[in-house]
């Protein structure tokens, strides 16, 4: 019950007002087991309900904290993954560049929000988008290898990147759904705390 109950809540701190079914996702479990654990969370004060969605508690967030570094040891000592995740956070100052690209362009000498009605300029950054997606997939597989779980995300991610280059600009960054960003976001966010690091600013 500790190991579900300590990556249900994982996945709760990962999808912030998610439902079980997008927990589920995150944390490798049947949506039933998930279901279950959330309701134990939830009458023990861990996590908070509301409509069907989910929220840590403080006091499941300072339980959660407290907890990775026995959780998360030996994925932490593992070489390969480690290497994986210095690269990755090596791309990510990239993705975010390709993000400021996508959502703003240059005007008069000023950046100001992209419209999108500039199909060429977009085009671009899609291609671009599709470039790195290239470099990154052998770093997505070692993070995979090293955690399995994580292939949520390479899912995600070849499937916004697949409606991005048919022409859905929704798909790139829009964060009411699982735009390329927001996956990418969200996978930050779960190694930032597989690996006890802090996000930088």
């Amino acid at each position: 019950m500790n190991n579900d109950l300590h990556w249900v809540m994982h996945g709760v701190a990962i999808r912030k007002h998610g439902s079980a079914h997008d927990i589920a996702a995150i944390c490798g479990l049947p949506e039933a087991r998930v279901t279950e654990v959330l309701a134990t969370a939830a009458a023990g004060g861990r996590v908070v309900e509301s409509d069907g969605r989910y929220l840590l508690s403080p006091a499941g967030q300072l339980i959660l904290a407290s907890d990775y570094s026995r959780f998360c040891g030996p994925l932490r000592a593992n070489a390969g993954f480690h290497s994986a995740y210095e690269r990755f956070e090596r791309i990510n100052v990239e993705l975010k560049q390709l993000i400021t690209d996508w959502q703003t362009v240059e005007l008069g000498g000023k950046r100001v929000p992209n419209d999108h009605a500039d199909a060429a300029y977009d085009r671009r950054i899609i291609d671009r988008l599709g470039d790195l997606h290239e470099r990154f997939e052998p770093i997505l597989r070692a993070l995979v290898a090293g955690a399995p779980r994580l292939r949520v995300y390479q899912d995600k991610l070849m499937a916004a990147l697949e409606s991005a280059e048919a022409g859905d600009v929704a798909a790139v960054s829009d964060a009411r759904t699982d735009s390329y960003h927001t996956v990418w976001f969200e996978l930050h966010e779960d190694l930032l705390r597989l690996m006890g690091r802090q996000r930088e600013e």
